[in-house]
């Protein structure tokens, strides 16, 4: 259990069954994510140490990209129940020190909303893990809302973690998609939400972006008064700025002051959560930055 020095949250952990590693060995997965230093030696006790060592009382366990969208859809539909079903199990094995955000199967639509049931009303998770894009399609396609729908009919927290789309591996292949293209997918994620006008029609879904928000905070004026957005206001009622507001942001790997300072013009402090993006990243660089 986690002591009284203990007490910090921290949003944006990653957890690995053996199951996801097997997956992520598969060509679909790229390898990248695999080859990561920290990743094959991953454990729960590395996991533990990391948070005790910032007074971190419990950390919200997710998946790291690319999610389960690595084969068919029954394989989806079975990865995501073991892993679903293996972090719950963490949750009860260290009572109090994690928690769950459930791993979907999309793009498929019917087995991500049997999922939302059994994650939400059978294991009891804290929420629910989407991905920033599906191969080329982003949250906000049309295709999707039948999930948003649900999702907002039971007011989920929504944790949305960035990969790299289908379009944008390896454009510069000495540069790491990680470092350039997940903050990239942030934005389109955001955007391909709040210009469907998906964020207005299901406002009762709360949503936690990672790193800070991408690039959103630099981008938000110009989206806010470029007269390109104009046709697009009549999805977005309460304007803009007001969904930007209303989401959250996790400071994972984006803990550093111009990151920082470009977050808190554009966000109220109570809608950014503290996030390590263990094992890619420590608590202790976010609560340092």
């Amino acid at each position: 259990m986690a002591n009284e020095k203990q007490w910090r949250v921290d949003v944006h952990n990653h957890f690995y069954p053996r199951e996801y590693f097997e997956a992520l060995d598969s060509p679909a997965a790229g390898g990248e994510s695999v080859s990561f230093p920290g990743v094959r030696d991953w454990t729960v006790q590395r996991t533990l140490d990391d948070m005790d060592r910032s007074g971190v009382a419990t950390s919200i366990l997710s998946l790291s990209p690319p999610g389960c969208s690595l084969g068919d859809a029954g394989q989806n539909r079975r990865l995501a129940r073991i892993c679903n079903e293996h972090g719950v199990q963490l949750a009860r094995e260290y009572p109090g020190r994690f928690g769950l955000f459930g791993a979907l199967p999309m793009p498929d639509v019917n087995g991500s909303l049997t999922e939302i049931a059994y994650v939400l009303d059978v294991l009891k998770a804290d929420g629910i893990q989407l991905m920033s894009s599906y191969g080329n399609r982003w949250p906000g396609d049309p295709a999707f809302e039948p999930v948003f729908d649900e999702l907002n009919r039971r007011k989920a927290l929504v944790f949305i973690h960035p990969l790299a789309p289908a379009c944008c591996g390896n454009l510069i292949p000495w540069v790491p998609t990680a470092l350039l293209e997940y903050p990239q997918d942030t934005n389109r994620c955001i955007m391909s939400l709040m210009f469907s006008g998906t964020l207005s029609r299901f406002p009762d879904i709360r949503y936690i972006f990672c790193h800070a928000g991408g690039a959103m905070p630099m981008l938000a004026g110009r989206v806010m008064h470029s007269g390109s957005n104009r046709k697009y206001l009549p999805l977005i009622p309460k304007g803009i700025d007001y969904e930007l507001k209303k989401l959250h942001y996790d400071i994972a790997l984006a803990a550093f002051k111009p990151s920082l300072s470009a977050l808190f013009a554009m966000a109220p402090v109570s809608q950014v959560l503290l996030g390590s993006d263990f094992p890619f990243g420590s608590v202790g660089t976010s609560v340092s930055g």
